[in-house]
């Protein structure tokens, strides 16, 4: 059986587009399209070449074909979306403004559906693997009981299982009544950890990548994003990386090896000086442990924290922005797709900067990634031709013209 690439589980809902700006109660129409953190991985991944499944749950109704029928137009694999015959599928509607604006609004019918009945009983281990990577995001987390306790299965350090990558995502929204300290010990449970500074300081009062990585120092990657400034990302020297598991493979991929030195042993930049992230310090929230599968204990206690990282900190290029969604997921793509490549951590950022400002240039949550050719030769440009790079609506398309501007 071959293996894929990566796996991508979690919710995704039929989402509805306003036809114009403003509020909800002013929009007179709205454009029927798809939304999810996890599928939009998996598309994103899929439209860059690489082998993606999508695993969730949907209703059995016309916005669960939908919705299937959107994700597999991509190339994802969707042979394991259940179908559930008494939850509806999830829709919600948004208006066209930053989630940072004290004018967006966004409701959701999701209370319910057929994907917050996901739990370690309903997601068969099969529907998994073989994989290379299996990427989650704390907005499961939040869905149910189950689903929370579905990740914490997932992400208990166990021999056997693939690359685990999970994106925080947290969303205020989804917690009210809840503690999203949760969040922490998910990630440190995690091989490679995607977080923004903004919601980590909101979920864990944690503020800078010095705390974070002080508060997260199991992963063997943490990648913390700055919006529109860039993204830190810190590294062991042994990370594991995704490797294709034999052919014959079972279910669960076998472990992966160690990989290639991710950096020197002192911490640089993208720019090859030695790192001086912040000083800051916070303190990490607390949560409940993660429960490890009867058949498969967890590995007793969390690694030590690394001696020694590669920190590298690379700046977003000028983006001009249609519409500020789906920016997250596509970064999380981008840095997955060059770490499948086994490309260097600059690199690694600079795709994800890359995919980000594809999905920032359109109106809605998925953008056309640039041919690899073309991502691979500016995430190579020297320091100063990247820090010219100017992306504006329709650069991902044939014409040097419309894909490199320079002030």
């Amino acid at each position: 059986m071959t293996a894929t690439d990566v796996v991508c589980l979690g919710e995704s809902m039929v989402t509805f587009l306003p036809s114009r700006p403003g509020s909800l109660a002013d929009v007179p129409s709205f454009t029927r399209a798809i939304g999810g953190a996890e599928s939009n991985v998996a598309c994103a991944l899929a439209a860059a070449g690489h082998r993606a499944a999508w695993v969730s749950r949907v209703g059995a109704d016309g916005f669960g074909d939908h919705l299937v029928a959107a994700v597999a137009a991509y190339g994802v694999d969707t042979s394991a979306v259940r179908r559930d015959p008494d939850r509806p599928t999830g829709v919600y509607f948004r208006t066209a403004t930053d989630r940072a604006d004290d004018a967006h609004e966004v409701v959701y019918y999701r209370a319910g559906s057929a994907a917050s009945a996901m739990s370690p009983g309903t997601v068969p281990p099969g529907d998994l693997g073989p994989a290379r990577v299996l990427h989650l995001t704390g907005i499961t987390a939040a869905l149910s009981a189950g689903c929370l306790a579905l990740l914490r299965d997932l992400t208990a350090r166990r021999p056997g299982r693939p690359l685990v990558s999970f994106d925080v995502n947290h969303r205020a929204g989804l917690w009210r009544g809840a503690d999203p300290g949760v969040l922490l010990d998910l990630a440190r449970g995690a091989d490679l950890v995607l977080v923004g500074e903004d919601e980590a300081e909101a979920a864990w009062g944690l503020r800078g990548p010095a705390a974070l990585r002080e508060a997260l120092p199991e992963p063997a990657v943490l990648v913390v994003k700055d919006g529109g400034r860039g993204a830190t990302a810190f590294a062991r020297g042994t990370e594991p990386p995704p490797r294709t598991p034999p052919a014959d493979t079972p279910a669960v991929p076998a472990t992966a090896c160690p990989a290639p030195a991710a950096g020197p042993s002192a911490p640089v930049t993208d720019r090859g000086r030695p790192a001086s992230a912040p000083a800051d310090r916070g303190r990490p929230a607390s949560g409940p442990p993660a429960t490890p599968r009867p058949s498969a204990p967890a590995t007793p206690g969390p690694p030590a924290p690394p001696a020694s990282d590669a920190v590298v900190f690379v700046p977003a290029p000028r983006v001009e922005v249609v519409a500020p969604v789906g920016a997250g997921d596509a970064f999380a793509a981008g840095f997955l797709s060059a770490t499948l490549r086994g490309l260097d951590l600059t690199r690694r950022l600079r795709h994800g900067h890359l995919m980000a400002a594809a999905a920032l240039t359109v109106p809605g949550d998925l953008g056309t990634p640039p041919a690899r050719a073309r991502a691979d030769r500016l995430a190579a440009l020297d320091d100063a031709a990247w820090g010219r790079l100017h992306l504006g609506p329709g650069w991902t398309r044939t014409g040097e013209d419309q894909e490199v501007r320079t002030p």
